[in-house]
């Protein structure tokens, strides 16, 4: 692979980690979510003059990754309310590497080799692992939080291949990208109002500086993503941006300060392994 892509994708995992961090040490879920959400589209919204628009034949797959998008945001939401960071970002962020592989290489035919198959699954392992315990003893694993961390997964998976393939199809991933923020940051701001009203609004004059550091982590990680979608196989930028756990598990551990397991660094071993057989695809 690519070592500029390889590197920028990594960077990319960073910085999602972080803003998915912001979610669990600032308001509530579903607020936090909401203000880094339209905060990203305003981001967006600014970089449109310098991306272009992108051409009417990608605006469907645009449309689709917007309601896939919403329910990704509503899933992670909903297992954050009752789940521990450490035990629900590694499941939601550790199936959906390995559904997209599946799918890309038996949907659209692309070939990520024996040495990314291996990095794939010694990543996806690696995540895996690091929630075993998560944050809790596995006797009191909340059900419903797993639930919809598996379903957070299911709606990563989809948004993965629409925008890999939607930013292809428009031949220009950053007009592509942008469009998508802007609109999925429009469509958040009207459903958060609907659903909290007025009171909404009152959150995110509080927070609005958090809002717009997480803004522009979320729009910096995944526009960097979508790019590399257009240069890279989807399953292998897909899987890249699964260290982002790797990263998780760190703030984790540093600022929430969780406990530190045997478990976690035989998970991140693990990860690093995957790495570097994924770059030597």
């Amino acid at each position: 692979m690519d070592p500029f892509v390889f590197a920028a994708v990594l960077f990319a995992a960073l910085c999602h980690a972080s803003w998915n961090t912001l979610l669990k040490i600032r308001l509530d879920p579903f607020a936090a979510n909401a203000l880094i959400t339209v905060a990203s589209g305003l981001i967006a919204l600014a970089a449109l003059p310098f991306a272009g628009i992108p051409p009417i034949v990608s605006w469907p797959w645009v449309v689709g990754s917007i309601i896939l998008h919403l329910a990704y945001y509503y899933g992670l939401t909903e297992a954050y309310r009752t789940g521990d960071l450490s035990q629900v970002y590694p499941i939601a962020r550790g199936a959906a590497p390995l559904m997209t592989a599946v799918i890309s290489t038996t949907v659209l035919g692309e070939d990520i080799g024996l040495y990314g198959w291996g990095g794939i699954l010694a990543l996806v392992s690696g995540v895996f692992l690091l929630s075993i315990r998560g944050g809790r003893d596995l006797s009191r694993i909340d059900r419903r939080a797993v639930g919809f961390a598996f379903f957070t997964a299911i709606t990563i998976c989809g948004y993965s291949l629409t925008d890999g393939v939607g930013a292809r199809v428009s031949g220009n991933a950053h007009a592509y990208a942008a469009m998508l923020f802007i609109l999925d940051g429009s469509c958040m701001a009207a459903f958060a109002l609907w659903r909290r009203g007025q009171s909404i609004l009152t959150e995110a004059r509080i927070y609005w500086k958090t809002g717009l550091f997480g803004g522009a982590l979320s729009v910096t990680s995944y526009w960097i993503a979508i790019w590399a979608m257009t240069v890279a196989p989807i399953a292998i930028v897909a899987a890249l941006r699964e260290t982002s756990v790797l990263f998780a598990a760190v703030i984790s551990v540093v600022i929430l300060k969780e406990a530190l397991r045997p478990a976690r660094v035989i998970a991140a071993v693990m990860i690093v392994c995957g790495l570097a057989l994924i770059r030597l695809h």
